[in-house]
């Protein structure tokens, strides 16, 4: 196995940025995973966004980056989740660019309702150079 393999396996086994139980775990989260190479999407930025029911237009929320295991811990507070339309704008084609790759996506965007802010929302992107897929996990 090689050395850079074991680095990733460390990452997910010890987390970096791992929240303690001091902090209160984001109700909203992301896992962006490179099926292409079958590793986590690390150092990827993406930002999140909540729609105005009356304008329609969209505020940015919070701007962030993937660590070594492809999360991007703190998302939103607690207080700051309410029932809306959000958006998660994912840098695909600076991701790609930095491992000297193109892609067919320069962005992904993923647009999702919550109903329920109580509820805790997960929401993967898994991703190749030319395709990419989500769903709502647990």
């Amino acid at each position: 196995m090689s050395v850079s393999r074991l680095q990733q396996l460390k990452g997910h086994l010890f987390p970096e940025n791992k929240i303690t139980a001091m902090a209160a775990p984001s109700p909203l989260s992301t896992h962006v995973l490179n099926t292409a190479m079958g590793v986590p999407g690390s150092n990827m930025a993406l930002s999140l966004y909540r729609q105005d029911p009356t304008t329609n237009t969209w505020s940015l929320l919070t701007s962030g980056t993937t660590n070594a295991d492809g999360r991007c811990l703190g998302l939103i507070t607690k207080e700051m989740f309410i029932a809306g339309v959000y958006r998660l704008h994912f840098e695909t084609a600076l991701y790609w660019e930095s491992m000297g790759e193109t892609c067919f996506y320069p962005y992904v965007e993923i647009v999702f309702t919550i109903m329920d802010p109580g509820q805790k929302y997960h929401v993967p992107l898994l991703l190749s150079r030319f395709s990419y897929s989500t769903y709502r996990g647990s």
